[in-house]
């Protein structure tokens, strides 16, 4: 599934948990375009 880089979607995928605004990895995955294990493992010390 490709995502339209326009604000207002962008908009639905972050959420604020504890007063901090957050992406899931899943959903930043899908906006790069590359599998969450990837995004996971670039983050990874």
């Amino acid at each position: 599934m490709k995502l339209a880089l326009k604000p207002e979607n962008l908009a639905q995928l972050v959420f604020v948990i504890r007063g901090e605004k957050v992406m899931l990895d899943v959903d930043l995955a899908k906006l790069y375009g590359v599998s969450r294990k990837a995004l996971n493992q670039a983050f990874s010390p």
